[in-house]
């Protein structure tokens, strides 16, 4: 199929996504011009079941990240029961099989409960699950992290890392920067994150444990991994839309700028910028954090941690990265899908998806499919709009 042939020439070799106006890609649609990009893949989201499906569904997940462009994702283990053993999974993978539109790759925890004390059954559970990771949590012992490097070594699983150092948290919810000392807030330092990476690249040179790391914010973060890859260690790692595009100046009293980690300073921003461009950091990932309308309502002190993002990341990136000469439409292409699926050796099938980047418009979380509606970039104009996408030979979204 001529499609098919040009997205998987995309994503495998690097190509420029094919631009133009064929008639057998793009029956049906009106408009002057499209891309046509291949399946997106997202090796970092919280579709929060089972659980707590009031924040989301697999069903609402999906259907929100295919309106995205994305036919693949990896879904984070914060759920109840916790992934942490082969009967906890099956009633996670079950809801999967009924409800997903997409390809769905679970991630069981690296830890019982996601609680930091005791190892789960990863032998039981590795060939169902995408890798091992507590995320949500820092693992903070390094005995523990050891061992599972150790487990997931010999099961050819990465150990998939949210870096957090509880005793340096101090009660902190947005960066401890200028903001917070201006707004009378309580700050998170970046050393609870760069200072667990450090410790767990240590591990992972030790145990020869592919290591990927989730989220990066700051520029120590950043530099670490730099100087990581540079001496041999198999490390990748991911960022998100928002702390490319935004930072602490950029922060409003509301719960949907609050997330964890939180916007980092200006300086990080621009680490993150450079590491994206000579290839430290590996891909982008959104982060996907939907909760209720009351649970982000309360403030950057009391609201909850986490925004949506699915729905919004390539219109924002286009918009903000490629209309700005940051990166080529390829490179982003490739940020979005070729590397998280090398990485995460997920295949691409015949998917695709069909954007019209010439039509401009304002972000309404009121149309968003996700039961989550909180962003930072609400009322925010973008370039970019899905207006098809294809799973698996079939459209699993079509704009109305």
């Amino acid at each position: 199929m001529l499609v098919f042939d040009k997205v998987k020439r995309i994503c495998c070799e690097g190509a420029a996504p094919f631009i133009g106006d064929d008639s057998a890609a793009f029956a049906g649609l009106n408009q002057s011009q499209y891309a046509l990009m291949p399946g997106f893949c997202d090796v970092h989201v919280h579709f929060r079941e089972p659980g707590f499906s009031y924040k989301e569904t697999i069903a609402a997940g999906t259907a929100a990240a295919a309106r995205g462009g994305y036919t693949a994702v990896c879904t984070m283990p914060n759920l109840d029961p916790v992934p942490d053993s082969s009967d906890h999974l099956r009633i996670q993978t079950q809801i999967i099989e009924r409800d997903a539109r997409i390809a769905v790759y679970p991630y069981a925890a690296i830890t019982v409960g996601e609680k930091g004390k005791e190892i789960s059954d990863l032998e039981a559970m590795a060939d169902r699950v995408i890798a091992f990771s507590d995320d949500g949590h820092g693992v903070q012992d390094e005995g523990l992290m050891r061992e599972a490097m150790q487990r997931a070594k010999a099961l050819g699983k990465l150990i998939v890392a949210h870096c957090e150092d509880n005793c340096l948290l101090r009660g902190g919810y947005i960066h401890d920067g200028a903001y917070a000392a201006a707004h009378g807030h309580r700050g998170i330092c970046s050393e609870s994150e760069w200072g667990q990476i450090a410790r767990d690249l240590e591990l992972a040179a030790q145990t020869g444990c592919g290591y990927h790391v989730c989220h990066i914010s700051t520029k120590e973060s950043v530099q670490l991994i730099r100087e990581a890859k540079k001496s041999g260690v198999d490390v990748t790692c991911e960022t998100a839309p928002h702390y490319l595009l935004l930072d602490e100046n950029d922060l409003r009293e509301e719960g949907r700028f609050k997330m964890n980690p939180p916007l980092r300073a200006r300086e990080d921003r621009e680490a993150l910028l450079e590491g994206l461009c000579d290839g430290t950091v590996d891909m982008i990932a959104t982060d996907h954090a939907p909760h209720s309308a009351e649970e982000k309502a309360r403030g950057l002190e009391k609201s909850a941690f986490g925004i949506v993002g699915i729905e919004t990341a390539f219109p924002l990136l286009y918009t903000g990265l490629v209309k700005e000469n940051i990166l080529s439409l390829e490179d982003l292409t490739a940020l979005l899908c070729a590397k998280p699926r090398s990485r995460f050796r997920i295949p691409l099938g015949n998917d695709y998806s069909i954007w019209d980047l010439e039509q401009d418009y304002i972000i309404d979380p009121q149309e968003f499919l996700s039961r989550g509606k909180a962003t930072p970039f609400a009322g925010q104009q973008v370039s970019g709009r899905c207006k098809l996408t294809v799973y698996n030979g079939n459209v699993v979204y079509s704009e109305a």
